[in-house]
This record gives C-alpha cells, structure tokens and sequence, in this order.
C-alpha cells in the first residue's frame, strides 16, 4: 500500500467489489449475510435514474476498492428537515487507520452540501469501540438510541 487513496462515485462495474465488501461488512458485524441476489437488488437503487435513491462511495488504494460508503436523503420529523443518512460505512481489515475513512466521511459530507442538507446521521454497533472513537475524533456526536426492526410479511 503506497498510493494514496481515491474517493469516488461507485460505477455499475464497481458493483461486484461493493457486494463483495458488504458481506464482509455484515461479517465484521456478526450480522446475516446478504441474501442471494444482492447486486440485482442494488443496481437500480445506485444507479436508476433520474437520480438514484441511495448513492455510494467507494475507496480505492492503489487501483483496488478497499472500503465503501452508503447514504440516501430522509427526513427529521423533530426537526422538519431533510438530512442525509449514512446506512454504512466499512474499510476492509488492513486499510483502517490510514485516514481512507476521514477521506470517505468528507466525501459523505460532502454529498450532503452538494444536496443542501445540513447534517449526516447515521449509527454504529454499541461494541465497535474503534469506530465510536474514530467518530468522536472528527467531531461527530452521539445519542443513545437502540434500532428495532419489524417485519411486514
């Protein structure tokens, strides 16, 4: 690893590596692995048009995507404003603590400017001690919420 990291815009070839590291994201969070068919379900979500409903970022470091990150446009019903939410952020091992993640973050950032938002929300795992720290360190704060899922089939 000698070059220097490259934020982008993901690319309909990109898709493969992305899916690739969204199962390895779902590893490193001891969650279920993506349901077979991912990339077919993801395609016209970052790449239908006119715009797409969630836009991805990827981090290449020395021609090979290294990490990702997701977000999408919701709303605050406190605070009757849009923000942009951030669903994931994820740097595969090797590549944390080389500043691609301060490089991914300011590209999310970013984003949200782009769109006239005001904020980027998102959240991590209460154990993922190394993120709560790297987010801490670039200003971000915290509340303490927990996230509930219900089915609707």
């Amino acid at each position: 690893m000698s070059g220097v990291p490259v934020v982008r815009r993901a690319r309909v070839e990109d898709l493969p590596e992305v899916v690739a590291l969204i199962a390895e994201h779902a590893v490193y969070e001891k969650a279920e692995p993506p349901a077979p068919g991912l990339a077919d379900r993801l395609r016209p979500l970052l790449f239908g048009s006119p715009e797409p409903r969630l836009r991805c970022l990827v981090a290449e470091l020395d021609g090979s995507v290294v990490g990702y990150a997701t977000c999408s446009t919701e709303v605050s019903t406190w605070d009757g404003a849009e923000y942009l939410h951030m669903d994931c952020l994820f740097l595969r091992d090797g590549h944390r603590g080389l500043g691609i993640g301060e490089s991914l973050m300011a590209a999310v950032r970013d984003e949200a400017r782009a769109l006239g938002l005001g904020q980027v929300q998102w959240q991590t795992p209460a154990w993922n001690d190394g993120a709560i720290r790297f987010y801490g360190r670039i200003g971000a704060k915290s509340k303490d919420k927990r996230r509930f899922f219900l089915p609707v089939t």
